[in-house]
């Protein structure tokens, strides 16, 4: 049972071609810069060089005998709690939650389209990374607003990075030699975008995103929490717009605007040389990750693990470290014999001794929403 992923963002278009079974990777690419100078021109042009480099590579697609097309959709609302075989009305919808996630959902949804006309006789399956954050109680997903308003216009907190949590948790699960349904973790997800949730028993019970990707830790680009005062108060003596508020609060706060640089790697470099911005930068970076691991202790109590996964979680050990540092005498400690290592494959990190196991557990994105379509195509055969 062959499965296509594509993974779409604002500027690129990932794909692979997976035996969800195996799980074999036949193919995989990914198309970048998309409508910049030196990139395609559009994600209609990006849809159509994927499918150039996966018959080059295997050969025309409607002769693998896919099984289904897995299409990332980062925002699903409250309407969607599972992946859905994609139709007019599922595409409607998408189309309506756009608004909720304006960097997302339009380019996502611009490759469904398309793949769905080139590829008409395959099932299209949409994966929400907000769908496993369905779970989320009333007391963590409501804000408290005016719920009159907070209703109408579906105000409240989603989550993201869902399929990647979905994944991860399973994954930690395993190697504890644990059920899924008996094990509470805290899962880091930390790249560009970053987020902390709390799972227990295989379910979503908190999270650090909200409405949008912006709430939570400190980001790439993104500020992560910040009193919405700020904002006001920008808008007034600044007289900084709507649309330049929201270019702020996205695409150049978070690392970029404290340290000048949004890649850790360089936040690095310049801390190392002395540059006292990085210093406080990659401090406040792991102040905040410190800040909700400590809330979700309390919320899970016990707490089996604290799993770090995705660019930055899988492959900075002093992030690892500094992040979790102090939180001994709630048996949280990092092993610097094991930690010193970027992962390529799960392991252990703490102490064996440690109360909680603090794992790094590498994400597959791609697998899960492989695993996810085939599963929902192969309930509907008859």
């Amino acid at each position: 049972m062959t499965v296509l992923v594509l993974n779409c963002g604002s500027s690129s278009i990932k794909y692979q071609l997976i035996d969800p079974a195996g799980p074999a990777r036949l193919a995989k690419g990914i198309v970048e810069r998309i409508g910049e100078d030196d990139g395609v021109a559009d994600h209609a042009a990006a849809l159509r060089q994927v499918i150039a480099e996966l018959e080059a590579e295997c050969g025309p697609l409607d002769q693998l005998g896919l099984a289904a097309v897995g299409h990332r959709i980062v925002h699903g609302g409250d309407r969607f709690a599972e992946p859905t075989v994609v139709d007019d009305d599922v595409e409607r919808a998408i189309e309506e939650l756009a608004p909720l996630a304006p960097l997302h959902n339009p380019p996502g949804l611009t490759a469904l389209r398309l793949a769905r006309r080139e590829l008409p006789d395959v099932p299209h399956v949409a994966v929400f990374d907000t769908a496993f954050h369905q779970t989320l109680p009333p007391v963590a997903y409501t804000y408290a607003l005016d719920r009159d308003l907070a209703g109408r216009y579906g105000v409240r907190r989603y989550g993201f990075h869902g399929t990647s949590v979905s994944y991860v948790s399973r994954e930690a699960a395993r190697l504890l030699d644990r059920d899924p349904a008996d094990t509470n973790l805290v899962v880091l997800h930390l790249g560009n975008g970053a987020s902390a949730t709390a799972v227990r028993g295989g379910r979503s019970v908190d999270t650090s995103m909200g409405l949008t990707p912006l709430e939570g830790l400190v980001m790439g680009t993104r500020t992560g929490d910040l009193d919405p005062g700020a904002l006001f108060y920008l808008h007034r003596e600044a007289g900084l717009s709507v649309d330049e508020l929201d270019r702020l609060v996205n695409r150049s706060s978070g690392l970029l605007g404290l340290a000048g640089a949004n890649d850790l790697r360089e936040v690095h470099r310049l801390a190392k040389a002395g540059d006292a911005a990085a210093q406080l930068a990659r401090e406040l970076y792991c102040y905040r990750i410190r800040h909700y691991v400590g809330a979700y202790l309390a919320v899970l109590a016990p707490t089996h693990a604290i799993v770090f996964t995705a660019g930055v979680g899988e492959n900075d050990s002093w992030v690892r470290s500094h992040s979790l540092a102090g939180l001994r005498h709630l048996g949280v400690e990092v092993d610097h014999v094991r930690n010193s290592f970027a992962a390529s494959r799960a392991q252990v990190i703490s102490p064996d001794e440690a109360d909680v196991t603090v794992l790094v557990v590498p994400t597959d994105e791609e697998l899960e929403i492989a695993r996810q379509a085939a599963g929902l195509v192969g309930q509907r055969e008859p």
